[in-house]
C-alpha cells in the first residue's frame, strides 16, 4: 500500500477481504494482523449499538480500492457534478 512516491496510502485489499477489504486494508496500511482488526471492528460495532457498522460502511464509500484512484464516494461525488 505504497503510493508512488513511496508514501503509505489507506487502500481497500482485494486479497484479503471478506465484505469490502476495509478492515485488511486498515490491517496493512498499519502493519497488523487482520484478524486483530476485524475483532475490533466487531466489538465496536456491538458496544456502540451498530454505529460501528455505519462507520464501516463510510470507510468503506471513502476509502478507494486496491489499483484506483477514486473512492465510491468520490465517483459518485464527480458524477453529480457534471451532470
Amino acid at each position: 500500500m505504497n503510493g508512488g512516491n513511496g508514501t503509505k496510502v489507506l487502500v481497500r485489499s482485494r486479497k484479503d477481504r471478506i465484505l469490502a477489504g476495509v478492515c485488511a486494508g486498515i490491517a496493512g496500511y498499519f502493519g497488523i494482523d487482520v484478524t486483530l482488526v476485524r475483532v475490533i471492528v466487531a466489538v465496536i460495532a456491538v458496544i456502540t449499538g451498530g454505529a460501528g457498522v455505519l462507520a464501516y460502511l463510510a470507510a468503506w464509500a471513502i476509502i478507494p480500492e486496491e489499483g484506483e484512484k477514486n473512492s465510491i464516494a468520490e465517483n459518485i461525488l464527480s458524477k453529480n457534478q457534471s451532470a
